[in-house]
């Protein structure tokens, strides 16, 4: 199988690049964390692109329980169909829901299977898939079959650190930690998405966004994603540069600061400073 090293649209460092191979080739679960936004889930959609491998996603939820990823058995539609009647009840498979590891396992073309935000379910859950990842097999109790995966899976799991992971489970996985854009990193990352954009701009906007992430007691940092939205906001305004070239963070709130801070205590704190450098004439 051919080597990820990225795409066009998606701007891998070396050491992600070297962690997305070395999963493959083990293929074990690629494990990702990182700050949100830092591109995590986007991944497991480049690896599908460059790889051309279909992309089957379970975006998990709070809510979500283990089982569902293997398979759902609906008794109460059964029943219902029994009291009317209905001649599908004699197949119990009309009556199973194919989850999303079942999808992958039975895919015709090798899949890249994303399980999104792990993080999100309780304790158990990565624990209650630990059997299915290691064997790439599941029984279906109802229906008395085995599913089995001829070929195993490219599963990337992504989590933002909301909660701790079982060591058993994170010695399953090959590990990465997405860490945040260096300045070089970051460029380039522009570049792919705003290839024509000023350069004079581009050097500005990062200096405030770099000084805005560096404010102590930030309840949210902005992200790569964030920047990105506040570029194309300030092109889409025509903002002038003088506008950015006169800002200083602690000193005024950036314009179109809506994109970069995402909670009203961070944008009172920034009130706040501005209002306190000002008062002491800085």
């Amino acid at each position: 199988m051919q080597r990820f090293e990225g795409t066009k649209s998606y701007v891998a460092t070396e050491d992600l690049k070297v962690a997305v191979n070395a999963a493959v080739l083990l293929r074990r679960p690629l494990l990702v964390k990182g700050e949100p936004g830092t591109g995590k889930t986007v991944l497991a959609h480049e690896i599908a692109k460059a790889i051309d491998a279909p992309l089957i996603e379970w975006n998990v939820k709070s809510t979500t329980k283990a089982h569902q990823g293997l398979y759902e058995y609906d008794a109460v539609a059964r029943l219902r169909d029994g009291q009317l009647g209905d001649e599908r009840v004699h197949d119990i498979s009309n009556y199973i829901k194919k989850g999303k590891l079942w999808e992958a396992f039975t895919a015709e073309q090798l899949p890249v299977l994303l399980i999104d935000e792990i993080d999100k379910a309780d304790i158990e859950f990565p624990n209650d898939l630990l059997q299915e990842l290691d064997r790439m097999s599941f029984d279906v109790y109802e229906t008395h079959e085995r599913i089995e995966a001829k070929e195993r899976p490219i599963v990337v799991i992504t989590s933002n650190n909301e909660k701790e992971l079982p060591d058993a489970f994170l010695r399953r996985c090959f590990f990465h930690y997405i860490k945040f854009p260096d300045r070089e990193t970051m460029q380039a990352i522009i570049d792919v998405h705003f290839p024509k954009i000023q350069k004079t701009l581009v050097s500005k906007a990062m200096d405030i966004f770099y000084e805005v992430r560096d404010v102590p007691g930030l309840k949210k940092k902005p992200s790569t994603s964030e920047l990105l939205d506040w570029l194309k906001l300030l092109l889409n305004e025509d903002m002038p540069l003088d506008v950015l070239q006169n800002q200083d963070p602690t000193k005024a709130i950036p314009p179109l600061h809506g994109a970069l801070l995402k909670n009203e205590q961070d944008v009172m704190m920034f009130e706040r400073l501005a209002f306190m450098t000002r008062r002491q004439g800085g």
